[in-house]
């Protein structure tokens, strides 16, 4: 069963699956700096302002906040790189790299899921559009199947299977 996004071109080859993960690339890059922007502003206040949380230092919620908004910021960059390098190569991502487009998805399904309560249905909607951008590149690139004893598998037989 063939999962290939079924957008064909003139020479009958899919034209959509690299305009898809350029623009989830260039997408999540910007997202990641938005992150790591706001994430810098939240350090700032909590610091500036010495806001304590239980008892905890407020340098280190304001370290705490810089370290997580780098990371997260980082691993949308690699997750972009990830895309980029798809989108290069024309082929699927390995398994390193499906697992992080994977994850990626999931915690924008989360967080989407989180924002409609917390900051509106807007965000929610930019959270969605992410997250399909991206389950299109996983759904569109499928995954070269390689045996030991064969080549890469043949293309499936079009039209549904025998009963």
């Amino acid at each position: 069963m063939s999962y290939v996004l079924p957008v064909t071109g003139e020479e009958g080859g899919v034209v959509a699956r690299r305009p898809v993960a350029w623009v989830a690339a260039i997408v999540l890059l910007l997202e990641a700096v938005g992150i790591v922007f706001v994430n810098g502003v939240l350090a700032t206040v909590v610091d500036n302002q010495r806001m304590s949380l239980g008892g905890l230092d407020p340098s280190a919620m304001s370290l705490g906040t810089w370290v997580m908004g780098g990371v997260f910021g980082a691993y949308l960059v690699l997750v972009a790189a990830v895309l980029v390098r798809t989108a290069l190569r024309n082929r699927a991502p390995g398994r390193f790299g499906r697992i992080a487009l994977i994850a990626c998805a999931v915690v924008h399904g989360v967080l989407g899921a989180v924002t409609v309560g917390l900051v509106g249905w807007s965000a929610f909607a930019l959270m969605m559009v992410v997250l399909g951008l991206l389950v299109l590149v996983l759904v569109a690139y499928e995954p070269e199947r390689v045996s030991a004893d064969e080549g890469p598998a043949e293309e499936p037989a079009e039209g549904p299977a025998p009963a």
